[in-house]
């Protein structure tokens, strides 16, 4: 049965609400249009709103996991000090991905608000995009490069051990941090030149509502252009792969200390106890000071794992807007842009989510102080208050 545009706008009454956007996913802004045949038979209306819709709920599903993951995660590294570097980077990397998961949640509640005809006093699709949509790719880029510190950081540790303690300081870390978030995620303030807010009549809810233009501007476009490509593709993709190398080292290195302390675990059997032998002795508190980085190190190997699993659908995703320019959201294949970066986006909710698993299960003072902060040990939390 064929469905037409009164069909369809009367079944999905979002459409109604966006048939003027000019990131109207319905209309063909392709410059080569005999595709579109092709783009209809890939993914129709009817099949994009259903995996939309889909997206929609399970992302907002994820997003609130990842909201009070990254917020316990947060009240955890606070008490535990930032003494430590890896606690400022590792709080940095939390509360990044808690914005995330913020902007996300805004973005999908505002579509699924609009999509059940709730009326707003502004357009949801346009406002939502200019205040959650366009920052995301930025804040992954900083969330990239905040990973690619915290494993370079590690493989520093294992290269140069007696001098990283100079290097690496928490002083430097507080600024690392700074520099990397002005560097990836400020830039993306820049499309504010491009667009502004305006209050525009609607004649579909008979009222004013705020809303955003698009500003034709040659140099804001230029601006717009420079740092998307800069901070949305370029430098997420460069982090990426330092995290890549960076985590293939630290495995690496990890294999040959394993053997070494084997080896060493094997010749100091043979010799006097360890009350025998004071340089026995040292040796063992040796080793046990490097079982402790080498746990910290294993933490990082299984954070850095995640997030490269989990980027990799956006690296997919940045290549197919290189190599096809009509995979965007004004090209013929907008409707599988739109899914894609739905799907890629899911990513670092995900690994949000999954970095407190990591964090309780390999860390015993994180995992101590989560264990008070919720509760689960009332022995232990009122010993810790007599203390």
């Amino acid at each position: 049965m064929h469905t037409t545009e009164e069909d369809n706008t009367s079944r999905y009454p979002v459409l109604d609400q966006i048939t003027d956007n000019p990131f109207h996913l319905w209309e063909d802004h392709s410059k080569d249009s005999s595709l579109l045949i092709v783009a209809s038979g890939i993914l129709s209306d009817e099949q994009f709103y259903i995996i939309y819709l889909f997206l929609i709920y399970f992302s907002q599903i994820i997003n609130i996991c990842a909201i009070i993951a990254n917020s316990l995660s947060i009240a955890v590294f606070v008490k535990l000090g930032f003494s430590e570097p890896s606690n400022i980077s590792l709080t940095a990397l939390a509360v990044c991905d808690f914005t995330l998961a913020v902007l996300y949640t805004w973005g999908n509640l505002c579509f699924w608000l609009t999509y059940h005809n709730v009326q707003l006093p502004f357009h949801s699709a346009n406002v939502s995009l200019l205040t959650g949509g366009i920052q995301w790719p930025f804040l992954s880029s900083t969330i990239a490069w905040i990973t690619a510190f915290i494993s370079f950081e590690r493989c520093l540790c294992i290269i140069v051990p007696l001098k990283v303690r100079r290097l690496i300081t928490p002083r430097g870390t507080f600024a690392a941090m700074l520099i990397i978030i002005v560097l990836t995620f400020c830039p993306s303030f820049f499309t504010f030149i491009r667009y502004k807010f305006v209050w525009v009549f609607d004649p579909y809810l008979n009222r004013t509502i705020l809303d955003t233009i698009p500003l034709n501007s040659e140099l804001a476009i230029l601006f717009e252009k420079i740092s998307i490509a800069i901070c949305g593709v370029i430098q997420p993709l460069l982090a990426f792969a330092i995290v890549l190398i960076c985590t293939v080292l630290l495995v690496v290195q990890l294999r040959k200390i394993s053997s070494w302390r084997m080896s060493v675990t094997a010749s100091k059997s043979q010799r006097l106890q360890p009350e025998e032998n004071p340089a026995a002795s040292s040796s063992a508190a040796e080793a046990r000071i490097s079982q402790k980085e080498e746990r910290l190190v294993r933490m990082v190997v299984a954070i850095a794992t995640i997030f490269i699993v989990s980027y990799i659908p956006t690296c997919i995703m940045l290549l197919c807007y290189v190599v096809f320019d009509e995979f965007t959201m004004f090209g013929v294949y907008r409707r599988l842009s739109v899914v894609s970066s739905y799907i890629a986006a899911l990513g670092q909710p995900i690994s949000g989510s999954v970095n407190i698993l990591i964090y309780y299960k390999m860390a015993s003072k994180f995992r101590s102080v989560f264990r008070r902060l919720v509760r689960l040990d009332r022995q232990e939390q009122e010993r810790h208050e007599l203390e």
